[in-house]
């Protein structure tokens, strides 16, 4: 009999865990997080799990690389939109705004990966990782458009990561500090971060 593990091609099957991943670590942070809650997560064998990515360590800095990735792919998308008629630096928010609604593990094992700054090797990925991003910025920005940009984008990590959600229209601290980073997309985000919860 053939298992379910056999039937996915590895390329696929590694996705499928570092997704699953990104939810659980983003969920109960590193700490929290096992490969056991991991292979759960993606319905498969937890030795499996350690047969592809060793330590829980290596899967979070795998972890932590994809959604670097996740995020540049997401930016050069939208800087290579030129059909839009929105500034770029708009258009990259926008897309930041996107990638977060549609999956909040990529923001949550982010902001993660940089609560780890100081560990030995974890933090050498989230510095590269930060960099990286900002070195995509000031291909389209001024150093001070980049650093208002990255300003911003911490800001509304802070928001999410925080769940600050849940004193939306309990605290008018809350509901000014969403509506003026969101403005009017302050409806859309909050559809976004309902449904990936």
């Amino acid at each position: 009999m053939v298992s379910k593990t056999d039937r996915i091609p590895a390329t696929e099957r590694r996705e499928q865990i570092l997704e699953a991943a990104t939810r659980v670590f983003g969920e109960l942070g590193y700490a929290g997080a096992t490969t056991d809650r991991v292979a759960k997560a993606a319905g498969i064998s937890q030795p499996y799990v350690v047969r592809m990515f060793g330590t829980k360590e290596q899967l979070f800095i795998e972890v932590l690389e994809r959604t670097c990735e996740l995020i540049v792919a997401a930016f050069d998308r939208a800087v290579a939109d030129e059909a839009s008629d929105k500034p770029v630096g708009p258009r990259i928010g926008e897309a930041y705004v996107s990638l977060v609604e549609t999956d909040r593990g990529v923001l949550l094992a982010l902001m993660q990966g940089f609560i780890l700054g100081h560990d030995p090797n974890i933090g050498p990925v989230a510095r590269r990782g930060f960099l990286r991003i900002y070195d995509r910025m000031r291909e389209v920005m001024t150093p001070d458009e980049a650093m208002r940009f990255m300003a911003q984008g911490m800001l509304i990590n802070t928001l999410i990561a925080s769940n600050l959600t849940v004193r939306i229209d309990q605290d008018e601290r809350v509901d000014e500090l969403f509506a003026c980073t969101f403005g009017d997309k302050l409806g859309i985000v909050l559809e976004g971060l309902s449904r990936s919860a």
